[in-house]
């Protein structure tokens, strides 16, 4: 999903810059034409390093896309701590330290704030239970974020995906989704467009599932 956003964002003339915990980052930020690094969101000296070389290459930041990988999945009282902490700062502190360092510069001009979360934050799911927990917690940060920033021009949206076509989906989960097919990635990158543009300037503190009608609450 990172890289199709990656792709639609340089085709819509977006100034990028990338990072990943691993070097592919660097080999799709040259053939985009954009920047890369190889860094941690769950470090905190890498979140940083991230943010300066953006202000530094381009001067302004006005939209970022927090996208992380899978946190610990397992039986539900056999994640050790550690691991919940792991999650918790994969999922979650990643984006508040994010938003530290960005907020004081949107505020001069104003942005927009996309995650990409999970349709397990509103329809809990035990597969994935250190994800539907945390990033329960993600959704109701960005509702706080919305009524402390709105006034300032920034917003934040979370995006829940369902099953998509990064991962292989089984015929019994496809069976389960309304819409009888997983999602693609790029539909996800869609809805990152979307929801980092000017097209969407009244939309703030939302979730928006991006999931086929798999989610079953209202």
């Amino acid at each position: 999903m990172g890289a199709a956003c990656a792709h639609a964002l340089t085709k819509e003339k977006y100034n990028l810059v990338l990072m990943s915990r691993t070097d592919s980052v660097l080999d799709l930020a040259k053939k985009l034409g954009v920047i890369g690094m190889v860094g941690s969101v769950t470090e905190v000296d890498d979140i940083s390093k991230v943010v300066s070389l953006a202000m530094d290459t381009y001067g302004q930041i006005d939209a970022i896309v927090n996208n992380t990988g899978h946190p610990p999945k397992g039986n539900l009282l056999k994640i050790t701590d550690s691991e919940w902490k792991e999650a918790f700062d994969l999922l979650l502190l990643n984006v508040v330290r994010m938003s530290r360092l960005a907020v004081p510069i949107m505020k001069e001009k104003g942005g927009s704030i996309v995650n990409i979360s999970s349709y397990s934050s509103k329809d809990p799911n035990v597969l994935f239970p250190t994800s539907s927990t945390i990033r329960a917690g993600l959704s109701a940060f960005v509702k706080l974020f919305a009524d402390q920033y709105a006034k300032d021009g920034i917003r934040m949206n979370n995006i829940l995906p369902g099953f998509v076509d990064s991962f292989d989906v089984s015929d019994e989960i496809r069976s389960m989704i309304p819409s009888k097919r997983e999602g693609s990635v790029d539909e996800i990158a869609n809805t990152v467009l979307f929801l980092l543009s000017d097209k969407s300037s009244y939309i703030t503190g939302q979730n928006i599932r991006v999931d086929g009608g798999l989610g079953r609450s209202i």
